[in-house]
């Protein structure tokens, strides 16, 4: 019966991410810069409210879009920390993570044709489901830019077919983020297309050396923000993202979401209003303790003569392995074969990230200092 599944859903692939972490699996006494998950618990008091919910029986559906209270706390979130102003009433959705808010909105807004323009490399979550919507992913490349998405790089790929243009920063693979001016010039130059501009601000309180500015703050009404509680709050099982969008948008995106889940965990809903309020500031510490991880990550990739660009936010560094005279993939075999390390080949973020690696830091200072020990050993083994 296989012959008579969708085409659509044949022609996508398990992330390049989770292949090589099965791979992984097979191995003893590896040490895993794989996964983007952060390695703090999450915060007690918010585990105590869920805890809590389940004792007092609330496990009944709740309103599509979310919790009234979660929506409200959501919005004022938002506001307190960016500036950002939503209506609770028609503007959030409450969601199963961000990549369901993503999915909603990618089905909301595209069709047969749409072109929408990406960044490469990037995280590999999006192109699956553009494809899946009967439209065409326009991969730019970034190599140049420093990773970035500037205004000069969408213009050369604008088409009469553009849809859409996705801004995911902080970045997933790369790190790096977009400063207020390179933000400015990308809005002059969609201001008033018949364009969505899909932000991704998943990492938006992990920004070290400056504070995270949203696109949606100069073009509310072409602007789509994704958001959610896995990074900020290490919340990632508990499934909770957000879309953040007009009225006119939403009142078509709630129908999306309500066919497909009906509604968010009510257990998680009721820990992510406790994170959103009594938590609004969580991220704090743990953004400090990835500062240092990656200062320390950092120095002992240039100690190795290793390029990279030191990134701005979220926890990851996509160093190039280029000069070593190997594939992205062969690489990160020899290197998990060899030292037992575990990175992630660049390549399962498009062909922009063939001859990178990427290095997840959110691990304990004492697992990243045997990690960078393993592989400078790599390193001067193969040199």
């Amino acid at each position: 019966m296989e012959h008579l599944i969708n085409s659509r859903i044949k022609e996508i692939e398990i992330s390049g991410i989770r292949k090589f972490f099965n791979l992984v699996s097979q191995y003893e006494n590896v040490i895993s810069l794989t996964i983007g998950q952060p390695d703090f618990d999450t915060p007690d008091h918010i585990k105590d409210k869920a805890k809590k919910a389940i004792d007092e029986n609330y496990t009944t559906y709740t309103p599509n879009a979310g919790m009234i209270e979660l929506r409200k706390a959501a919005t004022t979130y938002l506001k307190t920390k960016y500036n950002l102003k939503y209506d609770y009433e028609d503007e959030v959705i409450t969601t199963i993570g961000a990549s369901q808010a993503i999915d909603i909105t990618f089905r909301t807004i595209l069709e047969e044709g749409s072109e929408v323009i990406l960044p490469g490399p990037v995280y590999p979550g999006y192109e699956p489901l553009i494809k899946l919507c009967g439209a065409t992913a326009i991969i730019a490349d970034t190599r140049d830019t420093q990773f970035k998405l500037t205004a000069k790089v969408i213009e050369e790929h604008l088409t009469e077919k553009t849809r859409c243009v996705v801004l995911p920063y902080p970045s997933n693979p790369t790190g790096v983020t977009l400063t207020k001016e390179e933000i400015d010039e990308i809005a002059a130059l969609l201001e008033g297309k018949d364009i969505f501009i899909v932000s991704d601000e998943i990492y938006s309180e992990l920004v070290f050396n400056d504070q995270h500015h949203s696109i949606a703050h100069l073009l509310p009404k072409q602007t789509i923000v994704i958001n959610g509680l896995s990074k900020s709050h290490s919340m990632t099982g508990w499934r909770i993202g957000f879309t953040f969008a007009p009225r006119e948008i939403t009142k078509h995106m709630i129908k999306v979401h309500q066919y497909n889940v009906s509604c968010a965990s009510s257990i998680s809903q009721k820990a992510a209003l406790e994170a959103l309020t009594a938590g609004i500031d969580d991220a704090n510490e743990m953004r400090s303790q990835y500062i240092d991880r990656l200062n320390y990550v950092y120095q002992r990739l240039i100690d190795m003569g290793i390029s990279v660009v030191k990134p701005n936010g979220a926890f990851y560094l996509f160093p190039s392995v280029e000069k070593f005279g190997m594939s992205s993939f062969e690489f990160a075999h020899k290197l998990l074969e060899e030292e037992g390390l575990a990175v992630v080949p660049g390549d399962a973020f498009g062909s922009h990230g063939e001859g990178y690696i990427r290095i997840s830091y959110a691990y304990s200072m004492p697992t990243l200092i045997k990690a960078m020990d393993r592989l400078e050993a790599f390193i001067n083994k193969i040199c």
